[in-house]
């Protein structure tokens, strides 16, 4: 499928997201191990968080209201899943596969994971490591452990660990399995990340202490069934607050997102650009800080992202890179080698569709130089099959002349099935073929 797009819209107007994505797979693998019920009001129905749902039920897990935003988990109360049928199908999500991989670790059968052709690319050892030293037994191909991941969980015992990069999944894997060990397991971090599982496991009843960049959680741990509404997703409205930030005249809303701080990164960025952004309508929901936010464009000049930045604004560094290419001055984006493993290199995938478009880029190793004041002329771009290099090519056509078509572009219903019809409600002219 194509999405085409057709530039110099002036996006304008009040939007909404559909619920989280990390939040939503957290909530279905917490609810599958807890006791009693857990309600998701706001859960996201796309291709990723619909892979979580097939994979618990594999594993014996009653869920009701599957494929609506109203889901009810009937938990297990524990390490009491059933030993699947067949292969746990994660299909392209990381974050099923490396979080599942923290829970059946407490589980003392074989089981399976694997995933779409993308996702058998992605190294597991940040997980499949530690959850070996707490005892259970993995196995994946090459010393990186790529899936399929074969497991043998077992009697956890719990460790201190090191992050070798700041990686909410990783963190988040390791957490999970520490619920079922005897002691208090570790989590040293090297940066701050996304921090949803440490408030989510807070909010069922475990025992959480986080100071720093160090989590804590006490096991052996019973969690409490619960009730969480999701709020929408901060990483979905990316797309369009950044857009809005690079064009003069425009102002557009998103209610109701996640402004946590550790997901938010992209604002400070707008910010430092010279975007005028503003808060308003703050409150708190799920255990999560939300807000409606405002964005006015402007014009805005290129920035150094690098270091802290990075595991707070990763899933929107290519958006950023699209809307670099016509901002003054020139933006860097360094330490980011992690985008190397993603659901493709988006390095190199926004490297090649951005200098399709017309724009002056430079290839690093851990990220990339956007010059800026490019004049962008519609063409034919790839998504490589990776939603958010869709999404972000899609965003720099709207500052291309003439027509820009992202061949592949059903891969936006891994995380954000509404999105054309949502960038169309703002203003932009819009077509799927």
């Amino acid at each position: 499928m194509r999405l085409i797009v057709r530039g110099r819209a002036k996006l304008k107007g009040a939007f909404s997201v559909p619920g989280d994505k990390s939040i939503s797979h957290r909530a279905l693998l917490l609810g599958a191990i807890a006791e009693g019920e857990t309600l998701v009001e706001n859960c996201l129905v796309a291709e990723d968080v619909l892979s979580t749902a097939h994979c618990l039920q594999n594993l014996g897990v009653k869920i009701e209201g599957l494929g609506t935003t109203s889901v009810k988990v009937h938990g297990v109360g524990g390490a009491n899943f059933y030993r699947p049928s067949s292969h746990l199908d994660c299909g392209n999500s990381g974050t099923t596969m490396r979080l599942l991989m923290g829970i059946l670790a407490a589980h003392q059968f074989e089981s399976w994971l694997t995933g779409d052709a993308s996702l058998q690319k992605r190294p597991m050892e940040r997980v499949a490591i530690p959850l070996q030293r707490m005892g259970a037994k993995i196995e994946g191909r090459t010393e990186r452990f790529l899936p399929p991941i074969k497991m043998h969980g077992a009697k956890l015992r719990p460790i201190e660990w090191v992050l070798p990069v700041a990686s909410a999944q990783a963190k988040s894997a390791i957490l999970l399995a520490g619920l079922f060990a005897n002691g208090t397991t570790i989590v040293h971090e090297p940066a701050p990340s996304r921090d949803h599982t440490e408030r989510m496991l807070q909010a069922l009843g475990a025992k959480v202490t986080v100071r720093d960049l160090t989590v804590a959680v006490i096991g052996p741990a019973k969690l409490r069934g619960s009730s969480f509404v999701v709020p929408n997703d901060p990483s979905s409205a990316a797309f369009f607050l950044c857009a809005a930030a690079a064009m003069p005249g425009a102002e557009i809303t998103a209610l109701g997102i996640s402004v946590n701080p550790t997901r938010i990164g992209y604002i400070d960025i707008l910010q430092r650009m010279g975007a005028t952004v503003i808060l308003h309508n703050e409150r708190s929901q799920a255990g999560e800080p939300v807000a409606d936010v405002t964005v006015r464009g402007g014009k805005l000049k290129g920035v150094t992202i690098a270091g802290e930045l990075i595991p707070r604004t990763i899933d929107e560094l290519p958006v950023l890179a699209a809307i670099a290419t016509v901002v003054d001055g020139t933006t860097i984006v360094r330490d980011a080698q992690e985008l190397r493993v993603k659901e493709s290199d988006r390095i190199a995938a926004m490297v090649s569709e951005l200098r399709k478009l017309g724009a002056q880029v430079d290839e690093l190793p851990d990220g990339m130089v956007v010059y800026g004041n490019n004049k962008l002329k519609g063409t034919e771009v790839e998504s490589y099959g990776d939603h958010r290099i869709a999404m972000a090519l899609a965003i720099a056509g709207l500052f291309a002349e003439g027509e820009t078509v992202i061949h592949n572009a059903d891969c936006v219903a891994i995380s954000f099935p509404q999105f054309p019809q949502v960038l169309a409600s703002l203003g932009a002219e819009v077509e799927m073929a």
